[in-house]
Parts: structure tokens; sequence; C-alpha cells
């Protein structure tokens, strides 16, 4: 299997970064791991740990099939095109990463793995966290999303009757899964009310 790129910036919403790790490592789907300089502030912040300690520093963690590339090397594989992924996730994805990406700027790995992924025709996924948005933020998505970059913002939905902080993670990464296509059950599927369904009429 063909490894994917994950990105985590320095946007908060580190968890989802986390936990997306988390299942893709319970699914052994190998992972290119790549953490920007200001997500490791933001996720000391808030508090979250990447799975079973792996940490920068060390290219190969103690997580299976994960893979932690600096955010500095522009000499990984996931520099060039010529690496085969699967594709690219960034979540959270910053709005500064964001802009980067729209207008094809390369000043780090996540950003030039971002560039290789667009012009290879590969899957882009980008969870942007900000609020509000602005005009320029919202022109940069549009931008992408012409491209066929996917837009999955962490906007959790509530008709599963959600718990718990984790089950609206749970939520927002399984959006990012299918997107992805690995399948999942973090979430249950939305299959309509039986009264909701539109009442026949019997004319015989």
């Amino acid at each position: 299997m063909k490894p994917y790129t994950v990105a985590i910036t320095g946007a908060s919403g580190a968890v989802y970064g986390v936990r997306l790790l988390e299942v893709l490592a319970e699914q052994k789907v190998p992972v290119e791991l790549v953490i920007s300089d200001t997500a490791k502030i933001v996720m000391k912040e808030e508090g979250q740990v990447l799975p079973s300690g792996t940490g920068p520093g060390s290219e190969s963690g103690p997580v299976p099939f994960v893979t932690i590339r600096d955010f500095h090397d522009f000499t990984a594989p996931i520099a060039s095109g010529s690496y085969p992924t699967e594709g690219m996730v960034i979540v959270p994805c910053s709005m500064g990463t964001l802009g980067a990406i729209a207008s094809g700027l390369s000043q780090n790995l996540i950003h030039r793995a971002a560039d290789c992924t667009i012009k290879e025709g590969r899957k882009l996924i980008l969870v942007p966290r900000e609020t509000p948005l602005s005009a320029i933020h919202l022109e940069n998505m549009l931008k992408l999303a012409r491209l066929g970059v996917k837009i999955v913002p962490p906007m959790p939905a509530f008709y599963s009757q959600q718990k718990s902080l984790q089950d609206l993670v749970d939520f927002v990464v399984g959006k990012i899964l299918d997107q992805m296509g690995v399948p999942h059950m973090l979430y249950p599927r939305w299959v309509g009310k039986m009264d909701h369904r539109p009442q026949t009429t019997d004319h015989s």
C-alpha cells in the first residue's frame, strides 16, 4: 500500500490530527508524517501527544507504519512528485498554510508535499481551522476546491446524538477518512427515519 502524507500545522485542533493518526495506525495504513514548528507548540498547549509517544526528532517513530519527516527537509521523499503516495491530508490546516498552497509557494516540506500532491493529480484533503473566515480565506479555499482539493472543515454534526467531545472529534475524523477512502466505524451512518418516509396511496 502506498503511504498517505499527513501534516499537522499550527492551527488549533491538533486533536483531529492525533486521532487520525491513531485510526490509521490501527488499520495499518502507512503514513509519512510532517509536523510544523508551530504545531509542536500548539500541541503542547492543547495537551496532545502523538500515538505511542511518537515525537519529532527521529525519522522512524515507535508507531508502526509511521515515518516522521523533518518540517524543513526538502530532500525528503515526499518533496518529489516521483515518490508514490495515495495523497495528503493537512489536519488541522492553518490559514497561512492554506494561503501558501493556493499561491504555489513552497517554504517548507508541508507546502512542497502539497504542491506535489496537486501537480500529480493525487488526493489533497485540507481541514481548515479558523473562525470567522475572511474573504481572503474563502477565496483561497474556492481556488483550491476548483483544482479538486477537498475542503473538510471540522464541523461536527449532531444527528447521531453525540454524547462526548470524543464523539465530536470522531465524526470529523470519520469525514476525513471518507475522503481518503479508508473504511471506519467512527460514527453511525445516517439512514433516515421510518416515520419520515413519504406515504404512498394504494390505488388498486
